[in-house]
């Protein structure tokens, strides 16, 4: 008599399975994506030129970075003309030459609101939207209470992750400070140079 098992895994097994990947899908519907630490990305030689920005820590301030402060920034940002441009602008390149492109604009405001004291702040680069034809850049800032896109190239105000919908704003690279990142979901991602 051949015995042939209906359940190919022992039970405590699957029920291992079962929790892992009910752990993996709840982690992948949560509006952040998951960010895996890379030593390099496409956009590193790019980037040369403002990972000073980047890099520059938090100004030591004892209060919150409001959100008020930082729609007023991103509207003063929106309201610079689009110029589109291969090079990443500085924060003081824009200030000179006052116009630019949603990389120049996102760094700048970057650079803001660590000078005020932000914490918890990723620059990113991906997809604004599902038939964008090149990558797009802007800031993502999370607070105790949520987590916010703010572009100040197309928005006029921060907008909250989970009222964006789900195909918008995908992320490939988020870059903290010194630390680079690839989302969790972007395969076979490449920078349009």
């Amino acid at each position: 008599m051949l015995l042939i098992s209906l359940a190919p895994f022992p039970l405590k097994r699957s029920f291992t399975l079962t929790l892992a990947l009910l752990t993996f899908s709840t982690v992948t519907s949560f509006a952040t994506p998951l960010l895996l630490s890379v030593k390099r990305t496409p956009y590193d030689r790019q980037m040369a030129r403002i990972q000073p920005v980047l890099s520059t820590p938090a100004a030591a301030n004892n209060r919150d970075v409001s959100l008020l402060a930082v729609n007023h920034w991103i509207w003063e940002l929106r309201l610079i003309p689009y110029r589109f441009s291969m090079k990443w602008k500085t924060p003081a390149e824009l200030a000179y030459e006052p116009a630019g492109d949603c990389k120049s604009k996102a760094v700048a405001l970057y650079q803001r609101m660590r000078e005020n004291g932000a914490r918890d702040l990723r620059l990113v680069i991906g997809r604004r939207a599902p038939t964008s034809r090149s990558t797009h850049t802007w800031v993502e800032w999370t607070t105790a209470s949520a987590t916010y896109v703010l572009d100040p190239t197309i928005n006029w105000a921060a907008q909250r992750v989970n009222e964006i919908a789900d195909n918008s704003y995908v992320p490939y690279y988020a870059y903290i400070g010194s630390q680079r990142y690839r989302a969790a979901a972007a395969t076979s991602l490449y920078a349009g140079f």
